[in-house]
């Protein structure tokens, strides 16, 4: 799949002319070329925000992409990465060309090439180079890979996408900007969660609202003591996710719990879980 022209248009709606020029002239070169030109685009390609009509094009160039929170310059570095494989390179060589850039980049470029792996040849290669940066301390290259990436959804094994997950909600990031979360969901991820729950609890510490959601399809009797307590919560967030998980339960023991609490329950406004996206505060109050 060619992934260099549709990126190329999409930059070309922000970018400036002098901007594009340059990006053409060194779309022409070598691949020792591009690799240079990869750690000079800050000279040459503003760092500012993407705009919206840049950013609707993401998902179109790749299902799952989404490009929120990217910077111009980001994309563009993307964009010479993608050339790379249109190279007459063998497969050993392609991949040595990227680790190189990996194992030399600084954080900027960190981030921009997590951002590329979606794009680039041989996805299984770079498994290693994603997983590392699901166990970074860096947040900037965790969240290259965590959020808007179509990569871990794709290729992650159960185990590894299950500490994904851990570990945003671990540091209380916002879950909902994980590609595949509902298509990624299993039992193994929920029954930690629950247990992470607890040890919350214990120490007086709420969970994120938006956890919750991943519980719906493994439902039962043993965890909907965890739904009731959050009914009886002081977070109107925590109330609202418990009438959320009872309301898209399949359960019959929701439905019940649903009606012994009906007139506790907050009404369900639309695009509920939505509503719950925003940050939470982590600590239950005094």
């Amino acid at each position: 799949m060619n992934i260099s022209e549709p990126l190329f248009q999409a930059l070309s709606g922000q970018c400036q002319p002098k901007e594009l020029d340059w990006l053409k002239e060194k779309s022409a070169k070598d691949t020792n070329s591009l690799s240079l030109s990869f750690v000079m685009v800050p000279r040459f390609i503003e760092k500012q925000e993407l705009e919206n009509e840049v950013l609707s094009q993401a998902a179109s160039i790749l299902p799952d992409w989404n490009w929120n929170g990217w910077t111009l310059d980001r994309l563009a570095r993307v964009y010479l990465l993608s050339l790379c494989q249109e190279r007459d390179l063998s497969r050993e060589e392609y991949i040595k060309k990227i680790n190189l850039l990996f194992d030399t980049a600084e954080l900027n470029e960190s981030v921009a090439l997590y951002s590329a792996i979606p794009v680039l040849a041989y996805p299984e290669a770079w498994m290693n180079r994603a997983t590392d940066a699901v166990r970074s301390n860096v947040g900037l290259i965790f969240d290259a890979i965590a959020f808007g990436n179509p990569y871990p959804k794709q290729y992650f094994s159960e185990l590894a996408w299950n500490q994904l997950v851990l570990k945003c909600i671990f540091n209380d990031k916002p879950i909902h900007q994980i590609e595949g979360l509902e298509e990624r969901n299993n039992e193994a991820l929920v029954n930690t969660l629950v247990d992470f729950a607890h040890e919350r609890w214990a120490a007086n510490r709420r969970v994120p609202s938006q956890v919750w959601r991943l519980l719906i399809p493994y439902l039962n009797q043993e965890i909907l003591p965890n739904i009731e307590k959050l009914i009886h919560s002081d977070s109107a967030s925590d109330r609202l996710a418990a009438a959320l998980v009872l309301a898209q339960s399949s359960l019959h023991e929701a439905k019940t719990l649903a009606e012994k609490y009906k007139n506790e329950l907050p009404a369900i406004p639309k695009d509920a879980w939505g509503a719950l996206e925003k940050p939470e505060p982590i600590y239950q109050p005094a």
